[in-house]
């Protein structure tokens, strides 16, 4: 299939694209970034358009629409990140606009063509579903009422209003765990230093998918006509933080006993904090009915995989 990416050119394009070129799948990758085939699979077989995506006149760009009318499919992860930066009016702003605004753009052009793309997979989060300590979330849940999920749900309703003849796939991601980046990478060199520890009270629950793991969900949903609608992209099981830092502690071979207060992550982070300080335990019965099969199911092993470290798992 021809398939054109956005968002893609980061920690999970890394492996996503060449998870689709050994399918067989043409790539055209929109990335804001320069050199970013450099960066993602360099002397392979993948065209770049560098442009703004969130910018709604660069979808005027002949090249762009060219692309898109060429596509069989498209897979849209483009977003800001969440947790990088304190959420200041502004930064919310961004993070909403960053997700619906590229969206939008990208349905309107999809609708104006006389042949769209067949299937749209469409990221989301399950910052949806709002925080719990105690609830036991599903893709038939309620959705919350906080900032996140407020974004979750307008970035999953413009994505509904794709064309007729265009199969939707939206997925629910959890933490994505994966080796050189994400939020894995940011905690590594201060695990590594023995100086990592649980975050908060370390009872939050973290609904967790390894990064190969969802490349492969979004490779099947692209070539799967009968996957569609609403999918929570997390293992089957989940962990509190507590775990979560005694395994990478183990996995690591370091010390995992230093409690990060929340109060300091609040301090960087402001409101965002909320992210990593409340979690919420995700299950999804959809992958279930579609036996879809887990590579890393367990956290000891994304995390072997992902430091890059030997061990039995």
């Amino acid at each position: 299939m021809r398939l054109l990416l956005f968002g893609c050119s980061g920690f999970i394009g890394k492996e996503l694209v060449p998870l689709l070129l050994k399918g067989g799948h043409k790539i055209t990758v929109v990335t804001r970034k320069r050199n970013a085939k450099n960066a993602l699979m360099k002397n392979k077989p993948i065209d770049i358009i560098e442009l703004d995506p969130s910018d709604p006149d660069n979808w005027n760009n002949k090249q762009l629409i060219k692309a898109l009318s060429n596509a069989d499919g498209v897979i849209n992860l483009a977003g800001e990140a969440i947790a990088d930066k304190k959420w200041s009016k502004s930064q919310c702003k961004k993070i909403e606009e960053s997700r619906t605004t590229t969206t939008q753009a990208l349905i309107d052009a999809m609708k104006a063509l006389k042949k769209p793309p067949k299937v749209l997979i469409n990221a989301s989060a399950i910052g949806v579903y709002g925080t719990s300590n105690t609830e036991l979330f599903n893709e038939k849940s309620s959705l919350g009422k906080d900032f996140l999920s407020n974004v979750c749900k307008a970035w999953e309703n413009t994505a509904s209003n794709k064309p007729n003849s265009t199969r939707l796939v939206i997925i629910r991601i959890g933490l994505v765990i994966g080796k050189d980046g994400g939020a894995l990478g940011k905690m590594l060199p201060i695990f590594r230093a023995g100086l990592g520890g649980p975050i908060g009270s370390g009872d939050q629950w973290m609904s967790w998918i390894s990064r190969s793991d969802l490349c492969e969900l979004i490779s099947q949903a692209i070539e799967k006509r009968s996957w569609q609608g609403i999918i929570n992209g997390v293992s089957p099981y989940p962990i509190r933080m507590k775990e979560f830092a005694k395994t990478l502690g183990q996995v690591l071979h370091r010390p995992s006993l230093l409690p990060v207060p929340g109060a300091i992550l609040k301090f960087i982070l402001g409101d965002g904090a909320k992210v990593v300080l409340e979690g919420q335990r995700v299950e999804s019965i959809i992958l279930s009915k579609l036996n879809f099969q887990f590579k890393y199911p367990k956290l000891k092993q994304a995390l072997t995989i992902s430091t890059n470290l030997k061990g039995n798992i």
